[in-house]
């Protein structure tokens, strides 16, 4: 019987990450691409790596927005994306809260970051090998996410990562494997690395 092929993913946070950093995105008008953000999922398309969101929106379970909205974000997101040439293969993302709203979404589940059900879920989805695949975010939420499915994780200073770095960096007892610019300078450098152990191999 033949070995099941496995593929590798970058994982990606939304908002901070992928998309500027307002807060709760409770209308479409709000939700807008980072500089550089199509370029950086061109370069994850082109290389083999599945490019994958993975986004907490407790928002839903707050109130502050329904779940539709969430789904008409990505929608919108897709959209900004292909129209530079650029696609996300997958979106997860968590509606719950464990302390707040109604018992539907009032949820203590596997999906809400640094939980890994979302990573967990994709890898049986689309058939991925976690242990050599990316996470890429804004907090340290993503980084302790990395370390608990063994990931390699990497920091952007975009969003609230240039504060959470500065402010508490130092305290972090699982740093992350990369600190980076923003998601472009995050994917390349991935691919470089990726670059250098082929030719070790």
């Amino acid at each position: 019987m033949e070995k099941e092929e496995r593929c590798r993913a970058i994982f990606m946070d939304r908002d901070g990450t992928i998309s500027e950093e307002v807060g709760y995105v409770n209308h479409l008008s709000r939700f807008r691409l980072l500089p550089r953000t199509a370029e950086a999922i061109r370069l994850i398309n082109k290389s083999g790596f599945k490019a994958i969101v993975v986004t907490n929106q407790s928002g839903v379970a707050r109130g502050y927005f329904p779940e539709l909205l969430v789904r008409e974000v990505h929608t919108k997101m897709q959209l900004l994306l292909s129209q530079e040439g650029a696609h996300v293969d997958r979106i997860y993302y968590c509606p719950h809260h464990p302390q707040v709203g109604p018992p539907q979404y009032r949820i203590d589940c596997d999906c809400r970051k640094p939980k890994i059900g979302m990573l967990e879920k994709a890898a049986r989805d689309l058939k991925i090998d976690l242990s050599t695949s990316y996470i890429i975010g804004d907090k340290h939420t993503e980084v302790v996410m990395g370390h608990r499915a063994g990931i390699k994780s990497i920091l952007v200073l975009t969003g609230y990562g240039i504060g959470e770095y500065e402010l508490y960096g130092d305290q972090w007892e699982q740093k992350p494997d990369f600190v980076a610019e923003d998601l472009l300078a995050a994917v390349k450098w991935i691919l470089q690395q990726e670059s250098q152990e082929e030719k070790h191999s």
